[in-house]
This record gives structure tokens, C-alpha cells and sequence, in this order.
């Protein structure tokens, strides 16, 4: 059963029905809807209405459980997911991926040390595995197998790509929509060693999706972790809020004061897809990054998040003038139409109408220099 909204519970109470005591006032609201509101919302409980019925109570109390539970292991969160879907709501806590480290193997330390050091940086965060458990021995700042097993966690051991996808979506119904609390506990898939890394990640990456709270790996490789890190950063990043980057200026080939200026909006997707460009240029540039809330430029422009006082008053901040020599900034061609507006503005540099898509600035760049 999922949570009542505030119409549901509405229809419930005396207000609705017509009924003698409409809008009381005794729950401390002011109306039956008002009241019914703060219900959905959790901010009053429902024996502040003394004229609620039965039924009412016991569908809100049941529609109020929690689906699944949280499980803290070393400051990991596991679980605690309410929704089928992100775009219900969003999901909570990352798919946790886990690597099994057997003390009785030969090159164990190597393959710790190479798990301890794996690391990726991916819109503004760092990426590391969460979990290292041992098996046939401990180790300091790791978990023995035999105490990862005491935790309230249920496995699924992955042998049959079909059944897996089965429990784990059965599993997840049971808890979100039933609120069974035989099925409330966060759930793992166990991989045993196998050779075929490809076919892992592919299922790995789809019991990410559907609906495992943790993967657990016999086996640990470079890219299939960097593959499945990205892969949950995109499905677990919250959708209603813009990825965005810091504002600031970055740096590619060791610009001088002399080198190439680029702008753009601290949206993600574009800041990668232009950082990607500049980074494989033959010659080293500056991109300037405006704060505007994690839009791309033209739904930056339009929500005027991207004006010339913006801009004017970030390089005033990041005190670019006195940086650089060049007087030239590039700005992205979707903002042609700015151009007279920001050198009215901006008193120190010459504005230059770039390109609308990031894959066509290095013809651009070979033209700006001819």
C-alpha cells in the first residue's frame, strides 16, 4: 500500500461526509482538509481527531510503515528505499557495491591494496568501493564475512540471471506496496568468481536499476567498478535536482595569461561536454563557469540565471580581468543574441560568439586562429 494523499484521508473525515463536527477544529487545524494535508505530510497524527474512524486509522498506520529498513554497516547506508520508481519520489541510499577479499588466496594484499586504491572522480564527487569484506581472516578497517552475515540483510546468491531479476523485483513489490515486513529487509546479490566480466556487468548494472541495495563481488576489476559507479551516480541522483559543478575556472593544458576563454552554465552535462572538448584541444584554454543553479544556457537564460549582471559580477569575483591578458571570451553560440548585452556589461572584454554544440569547437578553434 502506498502513502494516502491528502485528498485520500480527506474523504475519510467529518468534513467530507457532511457529517455533525465538520471542521472542529479540535486536531488544531483549521478545517477537516487542512488537517487531512498535515496527515499526508506527516506533521500531526491521527489521534489529534477524535472523530476519526476506525478504518481511517487502520489504513494510515498501515499506509505509514516504512517499506524497507535502513542498515548502517561502517557509515554505509543500505536500503530505506519507499518507491518502485525514482520518479515517484527519488531513491534514497546508492546501490552499495562490496568486494570480497579471501585471505587464503594467493596475491590477497595485492588485490587489497588495489581495491583500497581504486578511486573516481565524476561531477564533483568521489567514487570508491564502499565495502571490503574478508573471508578466512580480518583485517583492520574491513568486515569479517562472518560479521557481515549478523547484519539484517537478505541474499540472493546470483546463478540465474531470470531468477534474480525475479526475487529482486518480488522482493521490492512486496515491500513497497504490500509494506510486508517479511520482506522490509535491504537485499544484496552475492557474485561467485567467473571469467565472463562482461556478462557481470551487465547484470550487475541491471540489478542496479531493479532492485538490489547491494552487490557483492568475488571478483574486482577496474572497469567494471568505474562502469557500474557511473551507471548508480545517474540512476540515484535525485531528479527534480539538476546535477550541477562547482562555479569557478577551470583549466586545461596549462593555460597562460595569453590562452583561449570559454564560458558556459554549471550544468553538468554541458560542462562535461565541453571540459571533454578543451581537454583534447592542441592548445591550452581557460572555461569560466557561471553559478545558475545546475541549468543548461538556454533554460538558464530564459529563468534569468544567466544575464549579464551574473556574469559581470562572477568575473569580478574570480577577479579574471587581472589574470589573463586576453581579452577575448568565448561564449556558447545558443547565446549569440547576449552579445552586445555582456560587452555593455562587461567592460574588460570583448565577447565572441562561439558554437551551439560542444563537438564543433575544435573547427571553431582552427578557424578563431587562421
Amino acid at each position: 500500500m502506498t502513502e494516502l494523499s491528502g485528498l485520500q484521508i480527506f474523504k475519510y473525515l467529518p468534513a467530507a461526509k457532511k457529517t455533525e463536527h465538520t471542521n472542529c477544529k479540535k486536531c488544531g487545524s483549521p478545517t477537516c482538509m487542512a488537517f487531512a494535508l498535515k496527515l499526508a505530510k506527516h506533521q500531526a497524527t491521527i489521534e489529534k481527531c477524535p472523530y476519526a474512524p476506525a478504518e481511517l486509522k487502520e489504513i494510515y498506520i498501515q499506509s505509514s510503515k516504512q517499506p524497507q529498513k535502513t542498515v548502517e554497516i561502517q557509515g554505509i547506508k543500505i536500503g530505506g528505499e519507499n518507491v518502485l520508481y525514482r520518479h515517484e519520489k527519488t531513491f534514497i541510499n546508492k546501490t552499495a557495491l562490496a568486494v570480497v577479499i579471501d585471505m587464503s588466496k594467493p596475491n590477497w594484499e595485492k588485490k587489497l591494496e588495489h581495491v583500497q586504491n581504486f578511486e573516481i572522480t565524476r561531477v564533483n564527487e568521489h567514487l570508491k568501493v564502499d565495502l571490503i569484506i574478508t573471508q578466512n581472516g580480518t583485517l583492520p578497517g574491513t568486515l569479517s564475512y562472518e560479521e557481515f552475515k549478523k547484519f539484517p540483510l537478505r541474499e540472493i546468491i546470483d546463478e540465474d540471471f531470470q531468477k534474480t531479476a525475479e526475487k529482486l523485483a518480488a522482493i521490492r513489490q512486496k515491500a513497497v506496496l504490500d509494506k510486508d515486513e517479511k520482506y522490509s529487509d535491504p537485499v544484496y546479490v552475492y557474485f561467485k568468481h567467473t571469467n565472463d566480466l562482461n556478462l557481470l556487468c551487465a547484470k550487475s548494472s541491471y540489478y542496479i536499476c531493479k532492485y538490489a541495495n547491494m552487490l557483492v563481488f568475488e571478483d574486482f576489476d577496474e572497469n567494471l567498478m568505474t562502469s557500474l559507479m557511473m551507471l548508480r551516480q545517474n540512476i540515484f541522483t535525485d531528479p527534480q535536482k539538476p546535477l550541477q559543478v562547482e562555479s569557478k575556472i577551470y583549466e586545461f593544458n596549462n593555460p597562460n595569461e595569453n590562452s583561449l576563454i570559454f564560458m558556459t552554465t554549471n550544468f553538468a552535462l554541458t560542462f562535461f561536454a565541453v571540459a571533454n572538448e578543451l581537454e583534447s584541444l592542441p592548445v591550452p584554454s581557460y572555461l569560466i563557469v557561471i553559478p545558475a543553479e545546475g541549468m543548461s544556457v538556454l533554460t538558464a537564460w530564459s529563468a534569468e540565471k544567466f544575464t549579464a549582471k551574473i556574469v559581470a559580477n562572477t568575473l569580478r569575483k574570480l577577479d579574471f580581468a587581472n589574470k589573463v591578458k586576453n581579452r577575448k571570451i568565448i561564449i556558447p553560440g545558443l547565446l549569440a543574441h547576449m552579445k552586445d548585452e555582456l560587452e555593455d556589461e562587461i567592460k574588460d572584454f570583448e565577447i565572441v560568439v562561439g558554437t551551439i554544440d560542444a563537438f564543433a569547437i575544435a573547427d571553431f578553434v582552427k578557424e578563431l586562429n587562421r
